[in-house]
């Protein structure tokens, strides 16, 4: 499948087939991600319609501002951030500098669980702005260890590619000779062989590693070695999913567990506000005035249902841009500009009731409510946690399952044998 593709920079027009002529612009969003300008011509008849993709945020760091387009017959645009702003972006260099500062003055490490595409890059921007503007004392050449083969790529890729998607900023420290994402005392981990020996060196250091939550990876090696230590610090720098090992630690857990041993949590545990690759609802909306003329229509989607209608609602009442929210199944005539097909939502439904609180429910009816130190309360309680682990199940391997199922079968069937 792979094969099948071809790469374009940025901003060259290129035919996909006959009828259809295709651009990529830059939407700022993440390495690579773009807007897609597409030219459709039909019996002599063209229409162009812009698809917007993630519109990125302003004033990342390394990446530049999303790219404004003039014209088009129609607009596809996302509404992630459609009725919300962004607050004011923190001194990101001089807070990370002070978690630095305080965990390596206590001979610790600063482990710092990461998204290996994006997140891992900005954290090596600010530390080399941090090592460069001496803004940590005492720990000159602190060692900073990124062990993720896939962070790794990835940075790569942003070195390989700078010329085309790094912003003024990053272009100028490179044409000074400077690695806007390097610096002395980067060393990276490829094999397990170097992951396993960055804990056997004693030196206080930064490791960056993933997954981002903590779910998978080389990070959970490094929280291993590093969580029983108070003078540690595990720094999340990402949004944390309910769930997930990192949404526990940051919500203050005592006690984890890591491939099966229980690790105690004496690391200082901290957060810093992560810096969103989504613009807010003021970029999405200098974003879709930028078209003059005003597009004939503009489709609104990738949002809750109730942001991209009313985002829909504000762009043709405020701004008089014609906008809907279309569900899936409407049908729209790019030539006449005419709707073929109008759909509606259909009402989500409420989840029934769980196994286990249909369980719970129908058991304390008949039992009249018995005594939670009761055997059978507590075997209610069992049932309840049995299936919110298979609830889960989605995240583990099928061996995990087929495991689970045995043991679950032999319960019962054990059961069974006891009744009779």
């Amino acid at each position: 499948m792979l094969g099948l593709f071809r790469g374009h920079r940025y901003n060259d027009r290129f035919t996909l087939a006959e009828g259809i002529d295709i651009r990529f612009t830059d939407a700022g969003h993440l390495l690579g991600s773009s807007s897609i300008e597409i030219w459709l011509t039909e019996n002599g008849e063209t229409r162009k319609i812009v698809f917007s993709g993630d519109i990125g945020n302003i004033n990342q760091p390394l990446l530049r501002d999303p790219q404004f387009l003039a014209e088009a017959d129609y607009a596809v645009m996302e509404s992630t951030y459609g009725d919300r702003e962004h607050t004011p972006p923190p001194d990101y260099a001089s807070a990370l500098a002070e978690v630095l500062q305080r965990t390596l003055d206590r001979g610790g490490n600063v482990v710092i669980p990461s998204f290996a595409v994006g997140r891992t890059q900005e954290m090596l921007y600010f530390i080399r702005h941090i090592k460069e503007q001496g803004l940590v004392h005492g720990h000159d050449g602190f060692p900073v260890y990124v062990d993720s083969p896939l962070a790794i790529q990835a940075t790569r890729v942003f070195v390989d590619n700078a010329e085309y998607c790094y912003d003024e900023e990053a272009t100028s420290l490179l044409q000074r000779g400077i690695n806007p994402i390097g610096f002395s005392g980067l060393i990276t981990a490829s094999t397990a062989d170097e992951s396993i020996a960055i804990n056997t060196e004693p030196t206080p250091k930064v490791i960056i590693s993933a997954s981002g939550m903590c779910e998978a990876g080389r990070i959970r090696h490094h929280l291993k070695h590093n969580l029983w230590r108070p003078e540690s610090t595990v720094l999340f720098v990402g949004y944390q999913a309910n769930g997930t090992l990192g949404r526990a630690l940051v919500e203050g857990a005592k006690e984890v567990k890591i491939f099966g041993e229980s690790i105690a949590v004496q690391a200082e545990i901290l957060s810093l506000p992560g810096i969103s690759g989504h613009g807010d609802v003021h970029e999405l909306l200098r974003w879709i005035r930028h078209f003059s003329p005003k597009p004939r229509m503009t489709f609104i989607n990738h949002g809750e249902d109730a942001v991209c209608a009313g985002l829909a609602k504000r762009l043709s009442e405020e701004f008089g841009i014609p906008a809907i929210a279309p569900y899936s199944g409407t049908c729209f005539d790019l030539l006449t500009g005419k709707p073929l097909r109008l759909t509606e939502g259909i009402p989500v439904r409420e989840k029934p009731e769980s196994l286990s609180a249909q369980s719970t429910a129908s058991a304390a009816a008949a039992a009249e409510k018995p005594s939670p130190k009761s055997a059978y309360a507590k075997l209610l309680l069992a049932l309840e946690r049995l299936t919110k682990l298979i609830g889960a199940g989605g995240n583990k391997s099928n061996r995990d399952l087929e495991n689970m199922t045995r043991r679950i079968n032999d319960l019962c069937n054990d059961w069974t044998k006891r009744r009779r």
